[in-house]
């Protein structure tokens, strides 16, 4: 096999190149920069950042980042690195504010960076109820939640909060969750107790009874919870992702210790306002049938009939009397759909309650990165 006599590329004028492609990509943000601030002056004088963001077009502009794509950089990468570009010119006067269920170091917390970048004002909150009332009352731009795990199902108090809360769902994120064993102890037999969310204790039943059989299990309000009560603890451990160890200082003594290798977990995003349609969208609907017999099929039927594909159907206990529940359903499509909108019609005149919670552009799946 004859040996490979081509020239090697010079390697100073590989850096020189270099230079002068991050002298063009350093002008073209400027000049990106600038455009941002010219749609606002377009726009004129309004409220604040939550009025510039539109989940829709943004949603648009990632999509196509994919379609460009050619590499050698992953799809992941260049999601990540647009998403901080827009971040970054968005927040020129002013960052948004993101509520988020805290503290930080949580998924959530994740969730909301994956989403709007890291040049936000991220607001950790103590409980799913105060994000949703700072965003109903404008204290926050918009806020995120968990709603659904792949394995361990839907966060029901979420769900419920859209029973009297008036906000709106302005967009989905999907993360790929990665649970790891953060502790100061040096081998599992020093271990004593685990502390996590239940959530997470669920996703990592097996691992931690085939290798901590005899320590006990305890439920805290959130995985960075847990981090931050084995910081001077060593005979305890916590169940959380990279970012808790990172941010309280704890080892990760076993990583990737979820039972299910695409333990995944959906976000919404709250906001006031229902969004134009982005081209890729769900809509989510709040809907109570009439009583009676037949109830639930009259809620679905036209559905079916106008060739409206449903993802998800959930129920929960109305609160206005026994035994009387709502539907939280996910369909394909925006509101403004014409088969959605004939569907929506029939619907209207059929049960005793339709809400649109929002109808918002479909999460990237696949696409970004996964979470630790």
């Amino acid at each position: 096999m004859s040996e490979d006599i081509s020239p090697k590329p010079d390697l100073a004028d590989i850096r020189k190149r270099i230079d002068a492609l991050d002298d063009e990509i350093q002008r073209l943000i400027g000049e990106r920069a600038q455009l941002a601030l010219d749609v606002r002056t377009s726009k004129g004088a309004l409220e604040g950042g939550v009025d510039y963001y539109r989940p829709e077009r943004e949603a648009q502009v990632l999509r196509r980042v994919i379609e460009r794509n050619e590499g050698p950089l992953s799809d992941s990468v260049m999601l990540r690195l647009f998403r901080e570009i827009m971040s970054a010119c968005l927040a020129q006067q002013e960052p948004m504010k993101i509520a988020y269920l805290g503290p930080e170091g949580t998924f959530t917390q994740q969730a909301v960076y994956r989403q709007f970048g890291h040049s936000v004002q991220a607001i950790a909150m103590a409980s799913i109820e105060d994000v949703f009332l700072q965003v109903q009352a404008g204290e926050a731009d918009f806020g995120v939640v968990p709603v659904e795990n792949s394995t361990q199902g839907m966060v029901t108090h979420t769900l419920d909060m859209f029973l009297n809360a008036e906000v709106k769902i302005c967009a989905e994120v999907e993360l790929r969750i990665h649970q790891h064993l953060l502790t100061h102890a040096k081998s599992l037999t020093e271990i004593e107790r685990v502390y996590a969310h239940a959530q997470s204790l669920a996703q990592c039943k097996h691992w931690l009874r085939a290798n901590l059989p005899e320590a006990e299990l305890i439920a805290v309000s959130s995985n960075a919870e847990a981090a931050r009560r084995v910081r001077t603890s060593p005979e305890s451990a916590a169940v959380a992702g990279a970012h808790a160890a990172e941010v309280y200082g704890v080892p990760v003594l076993f990583g990737n210790i979820e039972d299910h290798v695409d333990n995944t977990t959906r976000f919404l995003v709250l906001g006031r306002a229902l969004l134009e349609p982005s081209g890729d969208d769900k809509t989510t609907l709040l809907v109570a049938g009439a009583d009676g017999p037949g109830a639930l099929f009259q809620l679905l039927e036209p559905l079916a009939r106008h060739g409206i594909n449903m993802n998800r159907i959930e129920s929960r206990p109305s609160r206005q009397g026994r035994w009387d529940y709502v539907f939280f359903i996910d369909v394909d499509g925006h509101v403004t759909d014409p088969n959605l909108k004939a569907a929506m019609a029939e619907l209207e005149g059929d049960a005793r309650m339709v809400r649109v919670l929002g109808s918002y552009p479909r999460a990237v799946l696949g696409k970004l990165p996964e979470t630790g």
